[in-house]
């Protein structure tokens, strides 16, 4: 991924009071431009055409590139009900591949975009995320940014339920690292990962922070909810994807993510350095539950 170094937005006509010069116009998303890479773990549940079953659990230890880059100038955007505004955004692309088998699991271009203060919608400063995913899914997902001391990292269950209804809970044996099946990844390509991690997969994230000093934290918390936390956003998918009166095949009806940018207190006298981690999950509807697939990533800016 690559932005020409002589591309640059310039509205025409100007929008006024935007300085496009300021060192902080992508306001939270400042630390993101660069490379970023590490490692992670990915859950799905995905969709199994078989008489016997419906579903199949893969699971993954993953590696994982990130790149942003800064897009240049204003991005404007113009209005109706209120005078226009400019945005500013670093375009992405993300690669994931499986970390035993070497297999590519995710690749995803996309936008995170700084978005002012509005009045109509009254919405406060926002931050977006536009992202294409191969699959079949388009995913526009939208949220606040904060400052916090260090992560607030909760625990998260991979455990589907029936639409709509998230207390409705349905366990299926897959999840059970004990029990043998095969309806689950095999064993060559589980080597690293434990119950623990099934059970939790943000006991990855916690884990991978044990022992440092996060001095300071930018929080990204973003949703493809229409209503919440800001109004607008949502997911688009293929018609293989979205299926047919009988129901989907795996209709992704939910993104939902929060990203941790933090500063870390160089040890032994090393000076501090960026750490990005993440947990996302996307609610994949298919046979009559929503079936959580969760990504968590720790990566180092190099």
């Amino acid at each position: 991924m690559e932005v020409k170094s002589d591309f640059y937005f310039k509205p025409v006509p100007a929008i006024t009071g935007y300085d496009a010069t300021k060192a902080d116009v992508l306001g939270p998303l400042a630390d993101l431009p660069g490379t970023w890479t590490g490692k992670g773990f990915n859950v799905i549940w995905r969709p199994h055409h078989d008489k016997n079953q419906d579903h199949f659990l893969e699971l993954n230890l993953t590696s994982e590139t990130l790149e942003f880059q800064e897009i240049g100038g204003p991005i404007p955007n113009r209005g109706l009900l209120q005078h226009d505004i400019c945005m500013f955004g670093a375009g992405y692309l993300q690669q994931i591949k499986d970390a035993n088998n070497q297999a590519g699991l995710h690749f995803e271009p996309g936008i995170w975009a700084n978005v002012p203060k509005t009045e109509n919608p009254k919405e406060q400063a926002t931050v977006v995320r536009m992202a294409s995913i191969p699959h079949g899914t388009t995913v526009l997902a939208q949220g606040l940014s904060l400052v916090a001391p260090k992560p607030d990292i909760t625990p998260t269950g991979i455990t589907p339920f029936k639409i709509g209804d998230p207390k409705s809970l349905v366990h299926f044996p897959e999840s059970d690292l004990s029990k043998k099946t095969k309806f689950r990844s095999p064993p060559a390509d589980i080597a690293g990962i434990t119950q623990k991690m099934v059970d939790d997969p943000n006991s990855v994230l916690t884990d991978a922070i044990k022992g440092q000093k996060i001095k300071s934290t930018i929080v990204l918390i973003v949703s493809s909810d229409p209503n919440k936390p800001v109004v607008g956003g949502g997911t688009v998918n293929t018609a293989f994807l979205e299926g047919s009166k009988s129901g989907p095949n795996a209709q992704a009806a939910l993104v939902t993510a929060t990203f941790w940018i933090e500063t870390v207190e160089g040890a032994a006298g090393r000076p501090d350095f960026l750490q990005l981690q993440y947990t996302q999950t996307v609610l994949l509807n298919f046979n009559g539950l929503s079936w959580p697939h969760i990504t968590v990533g720790t990566l180092l800016k190099g």
